[in-house]
C-alpha cells in the first residue's frame, strides 16, 4: 500500500506503506531491569531462543532526536565533504580504511551510504599491531555550528554500550549463569562498531541488480543474518525493516518511538551452540530517504570465541579461535557480499590459516 509524501526537492511521490500484521515482538524495558530483574531475564532468554529479535525500551542516555539530527546533517552534507572521511577504498587520497564513510554504490543490490566509527584505544597501547585496521581511529567530518555530531555520537555509542552490557547479564541470569559470563569479552578494547545508515529511494529507477521481491517490493539492504555479537538499531520510526519468519514468511518490524530494535548476530548464537537465534532480516525500499542509526556490540580482537558460553564445564571440543581472525574470515570469505568490507587487508593471513594451499578452490 502506498500513501503520498513531499520528497526534498517539494515533489509528492508515493510512500511504501508496510501492512502490519498480528506479528508482534517482544517488549524489554530496562528502566525495570532492577525491580523486575528475573522477568526480564525470562523474557530476553525466550525471545533469543525463538524470534531472535525484540524491542529494548528506555535506555538510559539514549537521544533519538538528536542521533536523527546528526545523522541527517550528515549524508545532507555535500559530497566534497563526505569524501573527506571516506574510506580509502572509495578514496585513494585518504588513508583511513575501515572508519568513516562509504557511500552509495549504484550497480550494487544494497543501496545505502553509511558513516561508522568506534571507540579510540590508546596512542600509547603498545599491544596492538598498526597494522590492525580494526582499531584504526574515525576520521570525523569537519562540524558546523548546528550539532556536536562527534561529541552527540560517542556518547550514544557510550550509551549502547552501558545498555548492551545490562542486556548481556541479564541473559546470563536468565540461564543461570553468573551475571558476569558474557560482558568479559567486552570489557577491554571491544571492536564494537556504531553506523548510522541513509537509505535513498531507488525513485523508480532501481539498479538492474537490485533485488525485487515476489510482491513486486523493491529490497534496499539483502537478506542477511548479522555477523556481530548483538545489535542495537533505532530505526527512528521508520518502516522498511522485516524478519523472517520460522514458517518462511517476512514479518514488517512495526516502528517504535524511542526504542531500539535488538537483534543477536552469528557470533552470539555460535557461542551458544545455537540455542539463541540469528534471524535473518532485511530493509525494504520506502520510496523516501529512510535513516537508521545502529550498534554493532564485538568483543576484543583477542578475545577466544570458540568457546561455548553455556558450558559450565571445560569443553574438551574448545579450539581456540580469535575474534579477530573469526571475523575477517566471516566477512571477506564466508559472507562475500558486504560492501562494507572491501578492500581490507588480511594482514593476518586468515585466507591462508583457514584453507590451507587449497584455498582458491575451496573458495570459488
Amino acid at each position: 500500500m502506498f500513501e503520498s509524501a513531499i520528497d526534498k526537492k517539494g515533489k509528492k511521490k508515493d510512500i511504501l506503506e508496510v501492512t502490519m500484521t498480528d506479528f508482534h515482538l517482544p517488549i524489554i524495558d530496562l528502566s525495570k531491569s532492577k525491580t523486575h530483574r528475573d522477568e526480564l531475564s525470562r523474557q530476553l532468554v525466550n525471545a533469543l531462543e525463538t524470534v531472535g529479535f525484540l524491542y529494548i525500551d528506555n535506555v538510559e542516555g539514549a537521544d533519538f532526536e538528536k542521533m536523527f539530527q546528526c545523522s541527517k546533517w550528515f549524508f545532507d552534507q555535500p559530497n566534497e565533504i563526505k569524501r573527506k572521511v571516506m574510506r580509502n577504498y572509495w578514496n585513494p587520497e585518504n588513508t583511513n580504511l575501515y572508519r568513516g564513510y562509504f557511500p552509495v554504490v549504484e550497480d550494487y543490490p544494497n543501496h545505502n551510504e553509511c558513516f561508522e566509527f568506534g571507540r579510540d584505544i590508546s596512542d600509547d597501547d603498545k599491544d596492538n599491531n598498526p597494522e590492525n585496521w580494526f582499531y584504526e581511529r574515525t576520521p570525523w567530518p569537519k562540524e558546523d555550528t548546528k550539532f556536536a555530531f562527534k561529541d552527540v555520537y560517542q556518547n550514544q555509542y557510550e550509551a549502547a554500550h552501558t545498555a548492551a552490557m545490562e542486556i548481556l547479564r541479564l541473559v546470563a541470569r536468565g540461564v543461570g549463569l553468573g551475571e558476569e559470563t558474557f560482558v568479559e569479552m567486552f570489557t577491554d578494547k571491544p571492536c564494537s562498531t556504531f553506523r548510522m545508515t541513509h537509505y535513498p529511494p531507488w525513485n523508480d529507477t532501481p539498479s538492474p541488480n537490485a533485488i525485487i521481491t515476489d510482491d513486486g517490493k523493491c529490497v534496499t539492504l539483502s537478506q542477511h543474518t548479522d555477523t556481530n555479537f548483538l545489535t542495537l538499531v533505532c530505526t527512528f520510526a521508520y518502516q522498511g525493516l522485516e524478519i523472517l519468519g520460522a514458517d518462511g514468511s517476512w514479518n514488517p518490524v512495526a516502528p517504535r518511538k524511542n526504542s531500539f530494535v535488538m537483534n543477536i548476530g552469528d557470533l552470539f548464537a555460535k557461542m551458544t551452540n545455537g540455542r539463541f537465534k540469528a534471524t535473518i532480516h532485511r530493509v525494504l525500499d520506502i520510496g523516501v530517504d529512510r535513516y537508521s542509526s545502529g550498534f554493532f556490540l564485538e568483543p576484543s580482537y583477542e578475545s577466544d570465541v570458540g568457546i561455548n558460553l553455556l558450558s559450565k564445564s571445560e569443553d574438551s571440543k574448545h579450539i581456540p579461535e580469535k575474534y579477530g581472525p573469526y571475523m575477517i574470515n566471516a566477512t571477506k570469505y564466508v559472507k562475500q557480499h558486504y560492501l562494507e568490507y572491501e578492500g581490507l587487508p588480511d594482514f593476518e593471513n586468515v585466507r591462508e590459516k583457514y584453507y590451507g594451499k587449497n584455498k582458491d578452490e575451496l573458495l570459488n
